[in-house]
């Protein structure tokens, strides 16, 4: 059996509980999958509610083309809108529309639920430390 140090281990434990945590939370969304809410979550946060494609794919870590898969049945139920880019016609943006207000606004309530469950008390004192070091990891990854 070939060793590997801590460091490795711990990646290969970070890809197995992400796989694990994002099948739970797309179970838990009531509806929307994991994908779809951090799409959700992100066109909320940015300034008029809109993003250009490319932008939302880096956010939440996925191609455009994953990301354009993503949305167009999103679309079709109205969570999101296409609109152009006022800097340039030929880019779309995508929009938050009412529906995804809604559905965000519920999934915020269901995920905060499912936290709750997921970390206990004692690793909530953690949290901030734990995000920080996934943050700078994530910088890292970036860079090389």
């Amino acid at each position: 059996m070939e060793k590997v140090s801590s460091a490795v281990k711990l990646l290969i434990n970070m890809a197995k509980t992400q796989a694990i945590l994002n099948a739970r939370l797309d179970r838990g969304l009531g509806g929307l999958g994991f994908s779809e809410f951090l799409i959700l979550y992100h066109l909320s946060q940015a300034e008029d509610q809109k993003m250009r494609r490319v932008d939302l794919a880096d956010k939440i870590g996925l191609t455009a083309s994953g990301v354009t898969r993503l949305l167009l049945p999103m679309e079709k139920v109205h969570l999101i809108k296409n609109g152009p880019q006022e800097d340039d016609a030929r880019v779309r943006s995508v929009i938050l529309g009412a529906g995804g207000k809604q559905k965000l606004t519920e999934a915020l309530e269901r995920i905060e639920i499912l936290a709750e469950d997921i970390i206990s008390p004692v690793q909530a004192k953690k949290i901030d430390d734990i995000s920080d070091f996934i943050v700078d990891l994530g910088g890292k990854v970036l860079m090389n």
